[in-house]
């Protein structure tokens, strides 16, 4: 018996210190925590799923929240609370915009809260651009103007172009 009371003689310190070396760790890395209740019960933005479609297809679609694809595709947006738009580019074409409604239902005890785009999916028809086109001058009429003389303007010197006056005669 007296062999056990002085095992534990000198094991009950060696446990001590070992409980407080992890409490002491413990505490120490609370304040490195980032974690708190209420942020555990605070339900994430649903994000929503927007297709995004053109004519013709290839173009560059960007959104006003960041994500973009060329089209045909599909990008992950989160709900905002208003609408967002979609900007579509795409060589030889004029650009489009395309404005994009957030429909939100709420939830309730049985359902979560959703939220929807309207339109989706979003298209949008690209038009051509026109080209520009450079009309050439018709040559009767770049003749006529290289010909034309300017209309005689009222001066005190006179005109270099005119020959000059018969001599008098004696």
């Amino acid at each position: 018996m007296l062999g056990i009371a002085a095992c534990c003689k000198w094991e009950l310190p060696l446990i001590i210190r070992r409980v407080f070396a992890i409490v002491a760790a413990g505490a120490s890395l609370t304040g490195c925590s980032s974690f708190s209740l209420s942020d555990y019960f605070k339900s994430t933005p649903p994000s929503l799923q927007v297709q995004l479609e053109s004519q013709p297809s290839g173009a560059d679609a960007k959104t006003s929240l960041g994500p973009g694809c060329k089209t045909p595709c599909s990008v992950s947006v989160p709900a905002p609370d208003n609408g967002f738009s979609v900007n579509y580019t795409l060589a030889k074409y004029q650009p489009a915009t395309v404005e994009v409604q957030t429909v939100k239902k709420p939830g309730d005890l049985t359902t979560s809260a959703s939220a929807t785009t309207n339109p989706n999916p979003v298209f949008a028809e690209l038009q051509p651009d026109k080209p520009k086109v450079m009309h050439p001058k018709r040559a009767s009429q770049a003749k006529a103007a290289a010909t034309a003389t300017p209309a005689p303007t009222q001066t005190v010197f006179p005109n270099p172009n005119t020959p000059p006056p018969p001599p008098a005669s004696r």
